[in-house]
């Protein structure tokens, strides 16, 4: 056990990653396991499911056709529709860094300053692995506290100029 204490940060880095991925591992075992299991307790029961929900009638082929993809450069009101990311200065660097391991909606739903979205690039270099952005840094860390900023939030505005009346009973 005390070889666990000698490791080097870039050791204990790949310890940590490993492990992460031996308990992702584990979870889909488990899942695999579960669903196995109620296939051998109750094999009728996904027969039942699908006679339950199948269609009387056949059902036309060309109704399942899958829709069109979409183009990857599309951009529709300054949003580059693949992504839900705005589209301007820097995007292609954002896209290139952020998507590599992440879904564009954690950059859409969250709000922040530069000094915010620095940080969180911090955060994800020292627990997740990000690698240096180098002199892209500035260009993404420019995109995202222009386009995705605080907004004003908090109470809405009083009511004024109302003409109030009491229920009757």
């Amino acid at each position: 056990m005390s070889e666990l204490n000698d490791l080097t940060p870039e050791q204990e880095k790949l310890l940590k990653t490993h492990m992460r991925r031996i308990r992702v591992l584990f979870y889909c075992g488990a899942v695999v396991v579960l669903v196995s299991m109620i296939n051998i307790m109750a094999p009728d029961s996904v027969d039942r499911v699908v006679q339950r929900f199948a269609p009387a009638e056949p059902v036309d082929s060309t109704l399942l056709a899958t829709p069109a993809p979409i183009p990857d450069d599309l951009i529709e009101n300054g949003v580059h529709v693949a992504t839900g990311l705005k589209f301007d200065d820097g995007f292609n660097q954002v896209k290139a860094s952020c998507l590599a391991c992440h879904s564009s909606k954690l950059i859409t739903q969250n709000r922040a300053t530069r000094d915010g979205w620095k940080k969180m690039i911090r955060w994800m270099q020292e627990t997740q692995n990000l690698w240096d952005l180098g002199p892209n840094e500035d260009i993404i860390l420019d995109y995202l506290a222009k386009n995705y900023a605080p907004e004003e939030t908090g109470r809405r505005a009083q009511l004024t100029d109302i003409e109030w009346y009491v229920l009757e009973d």
